[in-house]
């Protein structure tokens, strides 16, 4: 075991990946020669030469686009959008083409790609460096969803996409690349918590994607999150002195329903957290299949707390967040609820 961060436990990952199979590839922005704008890339063009991680122009349609024919001839691409925020000229490519690849050609091409974005806020990055747009890939059939919460997990989750058979869009909150968060600001904290150790297994080292962890175990409420509100979670609870449940769900799709359902069934309240904004986020369709899996076993409504249905803000970024102090007030009215 080494202790990482998460950028390391990325880059750990793509390592051995790479050194395992041959067809991997990497490229995208900068991450060839200067190791990309996070540097998680950082060492692979030396190790494995340019033909196997390099730099593209300023395209994301472009990125995605080669990366959707190297897949179906074959190769195992994994290319990074700078930010998550850039996506969007290369959705279509997404949609269009890479989400139903298998399903359009009857299952004889297949899109075996994963897309690595840094998501979220953090870095005062304002509306073009601080979206958390997975709602917009959950949408997608076709396409797996995952947001790692931990070192760990980023290693272990990105080796099960790059191994998947589709494509997989791999979310990198932000705040936690640098190392643990400890719930109220963006700068690392000295001590580890036993949550968020960072103790990452060397080697070939594999988290199944459709997986959720429970990174608190409680018997008042459930709190289903995923990547860096997970720590929000658990401070809340904490500080709140709450007997809450707390679950990152790690992949959004496939969704691990069975682990959900049987805490929600247990405790017989549920808040839903995430960063991005309120309407038509992922939490909205997590608080519809609670409703219809555990009705009979809920004693509240499923509560939500969220980002700002706002574009986003630059000098109130930190309030925009869901903090402590909003989701322990969440949590304090949702299990006084009769």
């Amino acid at each position: 075991m080494a202790r990482m961060t998460m950028i390391e436990a990325i880059r750990d990952a793509l390592d051995v990946a790479m050194g395992e199979d041959e067809r991997v590839v990497v490229f995208g922005e900068d991450v060839g020669y200067f190791g990309g704008v996070f540097r998680c890339t950082a060492g692979l063009q030396k190790k494995y030469g340019p033909t196997r991680c390099f730099d593209t122009p300023i395209s994301e349609l472009g990125i995605v686009g080669a990366g959707i024919g190297m897949a179906a001839y074959g190769l195992r691409p994994v290319v990074e959008i700078q930010f998550a925020d850039y996506m969007y000229p290369a959705y279509d490519q997404i949609v269009s083409e890479a989400a139903r690849l298998r399903y359009r050609s009857a299952g004889e091409f297949t899109c075996p790609m994963v897309v690595r974005m840094p998501t979220g806020g953090g870095i005062f990055g304002a509306q073009t460096h601080s979206q958390s747009p997975e709602a917009l890939f959950t949408h997608v059939t076709g396409l797996k969803t995952v947001v790692p919460s931990n070192p760990q997990d980023a290693k272990g989750l990105l080796m099960a996409a790059i191994e998947d058979p589709d494509p997989v869009i791999f979310l990198e909150p932000k705040r936690l690349y640098n190392g643990p968060f400890d719930g109220h600001h963006d700068r690392p904290v000295m001590a580890w918590k036993a949550h968020e150790l960072g103790e990452v297994p060397e080697g070939r080292h594999v988290v199944p994607l459709g997986q959720a962890a429970v990174r608190r175990t409680g018997q008042a409420v459930t709190v289903l999150t995923y990547g860096t509100m997970v720590h929000v979670a658990l401070v809340a609870t904490d500080e709140q002195g709450i007997d809450a449940e707390v679950i990152d769900l790690r992949t959004l799709l496939p969704l691990d329903l069975e682990t959900i359902a049987a805490s929600v069934r247990k405790t017989g309240r549920c808040l839903v957290l995430h960063e991005a904004t309120l309407t038509s986020g992922f939490g909205a369709e997590l608080a519809a299949l609670v409703q219809a899996e555990c009705f009979y076993h809920l004693e509240a409504p499923v509560a939500r707390v969220a980002g700002w249905d706002t574009p986003y803000p630059h000098v109130h970024e930190w309030r925009y967040f869901p903090g402590p102090q909003r989701v322990g007030e969440a949590l304090r009215k949702l299990v006084e609820e009769i």
